[in-house]
């Protein structure tokens, strides 16, 4: 069974979507890399039966972000802050050179911290 590493990231995402077993099934073989197996042991089920748990839950996994979109909304969100932050940089170096007003320092300082928070929370 091949890792599709997307699942780790969809699992943040819409974990709380799957049943408790598919969880844990996917962020053990995912997340803390353990085998089928070891899982197996973990969970006292069969072997064949943690690999049925993780595909459907992958399936199930892949089904919601291609009906809901929240990954890619993320992502676009993330490029716009990051576009954001380059334009600010671009003011913030324009406001240095050429007039350097207090206020629109400290609203480019505003901003930074505005977007900080947001990547770090959602990071």
């Amino acid at each position: 069974m091949s890792k599709n590493l997307n699942v780790a990231v969809l699992l943040d995402f819409y974990g709380n979507m799957l049943t408790q077993k598919q969880r844990d099934a996917i962020d053990l073989y995912y997340n803390q890399d353990l085998s089928l197996s070891e899982i197996a042991e973990h969970q006292e089920i069969t072997r064949q039966g943690v690999r049925d748990s993780i595909k459907r839950g992958e399936v199930y996994l892949f089904e919601l972000e291609e009906k809901l979109h929240m990954f890619d909304q993320y992502i676009e969100t993330l490029k716009a802050f990051q576009e954001i932050g380059y334009v600010v940089d671009r003011i913030a170096r324009e406001n240095d050179a050429v007039h350097h007003s207090r206020a629109v320092s400290d609203n480019i300082d505003q901003i930074k911290r505005v977007i900080e928070r947001y990547v770090e929370k959602n990071a």
